[in-house]
């Protein structure tokens, strides 16, 4: 997937779109609270599995049932990209999946 930095009309027009994401210090965060530790993991797991596919990945914490996520391309200089945008709307997709209604 070509990857490249959304101006800042790309990003408002992206947050816009994205439930619950803003821009913190740089990066899209948002933070996931589910109702357990299991469905947390199995909420990241299935995570995992779509970053690899798309060779892009979070930065998150867990915290029992918390997951807190930013989301940046280190490799076009630490900016936020389409391939974030996408990671962020396959996250919000998975948690509805799983029953998340944050």
């Amino acid at each position: 997937m070509l990857k490249y930095k959304l101006n800042e009309t790309d990003l408002q027009n992206a947050l816009a779109n994205l439930s619950g994401w803003t821009v913190k210090e740089g990066n899209l965060h948002k933070e996931y609270n589910f109702a357990s530790f299991g469905e947390a993991m199995g909420w990241m797991v299935s995570v995992a599995i779509y970053a690899e596919k798309i060779e892009h990945h979070p930065t998150w914490l867990n915290i029992y049932n918390l997951v807190r996520v930013d989301l940046v391309t280190h490799d076009l200089g630490n900016v936020i990209s389409n391939l974030d945008v996408e990671l962020a709307h396959q996250m919000n997709q998975l948690a509805e999946n799983k029953g998340y209604r944050g």
